[in-house]
């Protein structure tokens, strides 16, 4: 079976050139609890739903491209199990695919680096092809994000440790830096902690916060005053922008 050796195509990109990857679908997503490897929570209450993946090793770039989105379509001349006319799945990144080193990428290690694999719900996965193929050979690239609302920001943390989670991104989709601020500070870079979260170990209580967000095609927001200065940690802000 033929792989790619890019991970990604540019969100930017406009090109139809979709690369080779195999699809397995998973018996239910990953709604509550830990929310998966990107860290969104309740994949429903955060709007993700249904239309969601989790990705191989080779194309999660460690948590970097959560929220990025994919058009997913059957490769017809290579299976017999894709639905003619199915046309195409719009699916968001939302979790990890776990590699399985004991078992060979072409035989249950489906998710093994340099494997380029999407494990999709099984409601989204039967939009292409049917339930008993399991496995299927698929095009894909990346497409613009749409959203309903503002970019969303939850602080988490302490009073001396912000650990913010980045969703609802519009867009490119996945973010790959940010920045923060108090009403009374200066920008300060924030560190990547996992999936998207972002962490910062600065007393900000008590100011309003502001964020700069750049995604991984180079776009850039400023969130200006997002949480005004009696924020609390557990809270969710959504600016009024979004990519």
């Amino acid at each position: 079976m033929e792989r790619t050796q890019n991970a990604i195509v540019p969100a930017t990109s406009l090109s139809i050139h979709l690369m080779m990857v195999i699809i397995m679908f998973a018996s239910l997503p990953v709604v509550i609890g830990g929310g998966g490897a990107c860290g969104y929570g309740n994949l429903y209450s955060r709007g993700y739903g249904l239309q969601s993946a989790a990705l191989s090793s080779t194309l999660f770039s460690n948590g970097l491209t959560c929220g990025a989105c994919f058009e997913i379509k059957c490769r017809l001349t290579d299976t017999k199990w894709c639905y003619p006319d199915a046309g195409s799945i719009k699916v968001t990144a939302t979790n990890l695919c776990p590699a399985n080193p004991a078992r060979p990428t072409n035989n249950g290690g489906w998710c093994n680096p340099p494997r380029t694999h999407f494990d999709l719900s099984v409601p989204m996965f039967t939009k292409l092809a049917k339930y008993v193929a399991g496995i299927i050979p698929v095009q894909f690239r990346r497409i613009p994000c749409v959203k309903s609302g503002g970019i969303r920001f939850v602080m988490n943390g302490n009073p001396w440790f912000n650990l913010v989670l980045v969703y609802n991104v519009a867009g490119g989709g996945n973010v790959v830096s940010m920045q923060m601020k108090g009403s009374k500070t200066s920008w300060f870079t924030m560190r990547h902690n996992w999936g998207q979260n972002w962490e910062l170990s600065q007393k900000l209580q008590g100011q309003a916060i502001s964020f700069r967000v750049t995604l991984g095609n180079g776009k850039e927001l400023v969130a200006n005053n997002v949480a005004s200065a009696d924020w609390k940690f557990g809270q969710t802000f959504e600016d009024v922008r979004n990519f």
